[in-house]
């Protein structure tokens, strides 16, 4: 899966900007991640994220999950001025923000919980998808986790830090 640049400029792969992110609020969110690290505490609404992947009900990809849950982000309080262009590039931007990895935990996700993929042959730019509650939603809703039906792909997974 590409991120918003054109798939075949050979500028993106492998590259990752420097992360920047800049959360901004008019008001402290006050909820369950009271009192987490990160940018978290003070700026990311989980429910804000989670309809945003709520509301995104196309069926196939559109090549641009990475887009997709950048701006569920931005929806829930983050403003990046720059990101990794790939999916596969994401796990920085993802600790940045108040996520930890943790082991994979597909048969019990929460909500707000974040897969990427890392790149393969066939897939140079990975993937990556959130948990919205209900299922896993990339630019696409997700029949499950396993979008590349390949048993030799690696995960990483992530949480928000509570």
């Amino acid at each position: 899966m590409i991120y918003d640049n054109v798939a075949t400029d050979p500028a993106n792969f492998n590259t990752q900007p420097q992360v920047q992110v800049i959360a901004e609020s008019a008001e402290k969110h006050s909820g369950p991640f009271d009192g987490a690290r990160g940018l978290s505490a003070k700026f990311f609404n989980l429910d804000s994220f989670t309809n945003k992947l709520k509301s995104i009900t196309r069926q196939t990809s559109t090549s641009r999950c990475a887009r997709s849950i950048r701006l569920a982000f931005q929806s829930a309080g983050a403003k990046f001025q720059s990101h990794p262009v790939a999916a596969a590039d994401w796990g920085d931007t993802l600790k940045t923000i108040g996520y930890r990895q943790i082991q994979p935990s597909f048969d019990n996700p929460q909500d707000g919980d974040i897969y990427i993929i890392h790149r393969t042959q066939k897939h140079k730019y990975g993937h990556i998808a959130g948990y919205s509650g209900n299922s896993w939603v990339s630019d696409f809703k997700q029949r499950s986790y396993d979008v590349y039906r390949d048993k030799n792909v690696q995960y990483s997974y992530y949480r928000l830090s509570k």
